[in-house]
């Protein structure tokens, strides 16, 4: 096939939408939707039925930087600080300590049983150090469990937060590996400088988007998004520039926003869900296009016993220490080990030695794919049954989900309007069933001074208040607004 522009569309389109297509097969099937997308660009590559040749690692580590950083935005914009205040010391614990212990037990595992020499070993085990939770979230929704306590808020903030420590050690060992003039004592000053300018500046650039955003007053609302898109960037590129972590600064702006009074922020949140999972389609079938198959076939043996080792004692060593000073039964412990799935995280920091050159980077990268396969295959699928077996699951029955967010169909006969009561209002201190309203009305809702009721028949309504009323066909309008008299 000829390589030109028309071609290039039509390809990227056609995996883009059949990946979509068969996710959701798979989600019910059950199978983990990165594997399924690791696989389409896999047998998309020049191994499979697509002959696509691929062997870029640049364009890859690209296309992987960027696609984590709207990830770990769009995660940080949708996590709510009062539920991971509770989980705030365990989790960065976590995604600190439990990634270092789990990148230094599997370095000296890997030194121990191979050719690899300790600090190729160490590199190795940092980076498939970090975890990644959204795919176990997509498994534990698609089977409709939930999960006791702060669990689930504790997975979301770790997986979150320990991207930079991974980060850090991959790309601090790369260096020792790669630069002969660089010493552990460099690094050990870089580690201080990159959390503290990432955390600090991504809180600072947080806050000044948050004014940004609600002074700029945009004469067309579709332009915030777009904004939006360009601050995400400048963002991770400003404070890498600064000599911060990038990926924690995008992570902490994310939790600024999110958490702040901005304008437009659930139509910002729905935006960057969708954004995020274009990254996610793009990043894995890219990698899955990256790696041949047939150079998987000879590391099967240390990969196995080094994702084995991963999974069933470097995972659990670093939960249970991090945690022994927490609050937290042995069968928490056992879960959230379980849930250390691998992602598409560290195929693109197995990228950072290949293209720096590292002896036996292309070993490593191919190790780490391996594991990642393996990692999601074994402990994605079983995740239902172990959060039932150690009796933490939960059903999922109630769905929250406010009101204003409903997308009715165009067909639908009811309407939600809102109606706000004025000032001195005839009907003040009324009960509701006192109002002369349609019998096929409802008060759904009530905005009392920015505190929302749930009303029944009993409930009062009173000058201001604002009343979100579900009617069954647009005629009855002028009735509503006759029997609360405006």
């Amino acid at each position: 096939m000829t390589i030109n522009a028309e071609n290039i569309l039509f390809i990227s389109s056609i995996l883009l939408i059949g990946s979509i297509i068969a996710s959701k097969t798979a989600g019910k099937a059950g199978i983990p939707i990165l594997l399924l997308f690791l696989g389409i660009g896999m047998l998309s590559g020049s191994d499979g039925i697509g002959k696509i040749y691929f062997d870029d690692p640049n364009i890859a580590q690209f296309f992987g930087i960027t696609a984590l950083t709207y990830i770990l935005f769009s995660g940080g914009l949708d996590t709510k600080w009062q539920s991971i205040k509770p989980v705030l010391g365990a989790g960065l614990t976590l995604s600190t300590v439990g990634v270092l212990l789990t990148a230094v037990s599997v370095g000296v595992f890997v030194h121990m049983i191979s050719t690899f020499s300790l600090l190729e070993g160490l590199l190795l085990g940092a980076i498939i150090s970090s975890t990644d939770a959204a795919a176990v979230f997509s498994i534990l929704r698609a089977k409709s469990i939930g999960l006791k306590g702060n669990l689930r808020p504790l997975l979301e903030l770790e997986s979150g937060s320990n991207d930079p420590m991974a980060y850090f050690l991959t790309i601090g060992l790369t260096s020792l590996l790669a630069l002969p003039d660089f010493t552990l004592s460099e690094l050990i000053p870089v580690f201080f400088i990159q959390m503290i300018v990432g955390g600090a500046g991504g809180f600072l650039l947080g806050k000044l988007i948050v004014w940004v955003i609600n002074k700029i007053n945009l004469e067309y609302e579709g332009l915030y998004p777009v904004l939006m898109l360009g601050m995400v960037v400048l963002v991770y590129a400003l404070i890498d520039l600064l000599g911060g972590n990038g990926f924690l600064g995008v992570y902490i702006a994310a939790l600024t926003i999110g958490n702040g009074k901005m304008v437009h922020k659930k139509s910002m949140i729905k935006f960057f869900d969708g954004v995020a999972w274009l990254m996610q389609i793009v990043m894995f079938i890219t990698l899955g296009l990256l790696v041949y198959p047939t150079a998987i076939l000879p590391v099967v043996g240390l990969g196995a016993l080094v994702s084995a080792f991963l999974i069933f004692v470097a995972r659990p060593i670093g939960v249970f220490v991090s945690l022994a000073l927490f609050k937290y039964k042995n069968r928490d412990k056992l879960f959230v080990s379980w849930v250390g799935l691998r992602g598409a995280v560290p195929i693109v920091f197995a990228t950072f030695p290949l293209i720096a050159g590292v002896e036996k980077s292309s070993l490593i990268f191919n190790v780490v794919f391996f594991i990642v396969l393996t990692s999601v295959a074994l402990q994605a699928t079983t995740l239902p049954i172990v959060a039932r077996w150690l009796h933490l699951a939960v059903p999922d029955g109630l769905k929250r989900r406010s009101l204003l967010d409903l997308e009715l169909s165009e067909d639908f006969k009811n309407a939600l309007v809102e109606v706000e009561l004025p000032e001195n209002s005839l009907v003040d201190g009324l009960k509701i069933w006192e109002l002369d309203f349609p019998k096929t009305s409802l008060i759904v809702l009530i905005n009392r001074n920015e505190k929302f009721i749930t009303p029944n028949g009993l409930t009062e309504v009173h000058s201001g208040d604002k009343l979100l009323v579900m009617m069954n066909m647009e005629s009855e309008e002028k009735h509503i607004k006759e029997a609360l008299k405006i």
